[in-house]
């Protein structure tokens, strides 16, 4: 064999092999990732909330474009900014805590190829129902962390739909609107 054929086979067998990367697992970061939400008060303002627990991982094929999330959401860690409300949101007739102490949220990420529109289409578990819901990424983001040298992935994701879809219907009677707004801003680190 020629050194010519050598190097063309050595390098027809990189390309393909960088094809077929294997997906790589990132464990979520908890301390930069907390799904929000806003929700309607009576027609008057707007009520956001946040949950300051969660975890998950994310797998992701950068050659490829795609992967899956799959995140857990502690929905007794809600926090509005006011205690009362809190603990009131914890309560039977809303997130009903008790029963329902977490929120899945599982979804394949599609278009994250380079010029593509980047959105994961899912589904979300909530309140005992499990229903469809795909997030528009708006912001999506690779790189080098500064400190563990690992691969450090970003996003910031939102959807819009009726909670009394999921059977949230409370304060419909009193004039609120079901429309809700969730928005994920998440961060996640290759594992080792």
């Amino acid at each position: 064999m020629t050194f010519r054929l050598v190097t063309a086979l050595l390098a027809t067998g990189l390309a393909g092999a960088s094809v077929h990367a294997a997906p790589v697992e990132y464990k979520v970061d908890p301390d930069h990732t907390y799904p929000s939400f806003e929700a309607d008060h009576m027609g008057m303002s707007t009520w956001r909330g946040k949950f300051n627990t969660n975890s998950g991982t994310l797998w992701l094929d950068k050659v490829a474009g795609n992967g899956t999330v799959d995140l857990k959401i502690d929905i007794g860690s809600i926090d509005f900014g006011m205690a009362q409300m809190n603990s009131v949101a914890k309560n039977p007739e809303m997130f009903n805590v008790e029963q329902y102490p977490y929120a899945f949220y599982k979804g394949t990420l599609e278009g994250f190829m380079p010029g593509g529109t980047p959105r994961v289409v899912g589904t979300l578990d909530f309140r005992g129902v499990t229903r469809p819901l795909t997030l528009e990424v708006s912001r999506w983001k690779c790189q080098p962390h500064p400190l563990n040298k690992r691969d450090w992935c970003g996003a910031d994701a939102m959807a819009t739909f009726s909670r009394a879809d999921w059977g949230f219907d409370v304060g419909r009677d009193w004039g609120f609107s079901m429309q809700t707004t969730l928005r994920i801003q998440v961060e996640a680190v290759a594992r080792d």
